[in-house]
């Protein structure tokens, strides 16, 4: 999957990558289902390991447009993973509270910590995105944040944590459907918003937002990768692979117990009973 990943200090221009993608699956939706399944089982391993290792953290970002399908991409690529270990942190508008400190004070108290992996369902991006596009703060102030987020990814990076960040690519097209699927769907009202609409209308402005933010921030220790997501089905097994093969490079491996195993295991019934 590294032909999705965005090289530090390259062009981005999304006009050039492909939502509708399904290039590194060689088979149709129902065999990536049962794909996806294979790798949430491999997943689920890695997780244990890196929860009973306790030394590595793991942070996954997740970014996209409305309708982009990280809440789906969550649901399907950590089915059946123990929720011991595991976190989603969703960051929604600002409260108050947090208003009166930096942008990054919410943020930091959500990341990992060793033993553990925390999914961010949107993140600090927010604030060179929402905040950029509806400028609410001036443009010299969202612009340094791009390396405000470098040294605050790096510094995460640099205390062993394993950063990944995906952005999920929709087409315009795509996203005016799953719209409509949710104002048809009674069980989906929930999920839509009459601004919805006029967030849609800023189209072209989120792009640029994004192609910046992609550009800006995709580094070694902390790559963006752009996920085709028009099929649901191929997005998740691309994100599964490269959250798989990274714990695989990690190298983890169950503690050695910190007791004689063989004299407990010869003595076991004789302790065991002993009540």
């Amino acid at each position: 999957m590294k032909k999705y990943r965005v090289k530090p200090d390259s062009k981005v221009d999304l006009s050039k990558w492909d939502p509708e993608d399904s290039s590194e699956f060689d088979g149709n939706k129902e065999e990536g289902r049962a794909a996806l399944a294979y790798l949430n089982g491999k997943l689920a391993e890695l997780q244990e390991i890196l929860y009973a290792e306790h030394k590595h953290k793991v942070l996954i970002v997740l970014q996209a447009m409305d309708t982009g399908g990280k809440d789906g991409a969550i649901r399907h690529v950590f089915k059946g993973i123990n929720p011991q270990g595991v976190r989603v942190a969703s960051f929604k508008v600002p409260s108050a509270i947090e208003m009166d400190h930096d942008y990054l004070w919410r943020i930091h108290q959500q990341t990992p910590g060793k033993g553990e992996m925390v999914i961010f369902n949107r993140s600090h991006y927010e604030d060179v995105l929402v905040v950029r596009v509806h400028k609410l703060v001036p443009e010299k102030v969202w612009k340094r944040r791009y390396q405000q987020i470098n040294n605050f990814e790096k510094l995460l990076a640099e205390e062993g944590t394993t950063i990944l960040k995906f952005y999920l690519h929709i087409s315009a097209e795509e996203q005016k459907e799953r719209l409509r699927a949710r104002l048809e769907d009674p069980t989906k009202h929930w999920k839509f918003h009459p601004n919805d609409l006029k967030e849609r209308q800023l189209w072209k402005e989120y792009l640029r937002a994004y192609e910046d933010a992609l550009e800006k921030t995709s580094t070694r220790y902390a790559p963006w990768y752009i996920v085709p997501a028009n099929k649901k089905w191929y997005r998740d097994l691309v994100i599964a692979s490269v959250i798989l093969e990274t714990l695989k490079d990690l190298k983890m491996e169950y503690p050695q117990p910190q007791y004689d195993v063989a004299s407990i295991l010869r003595d076991f019934d004789a302790l065991a009973d002993n009540i």
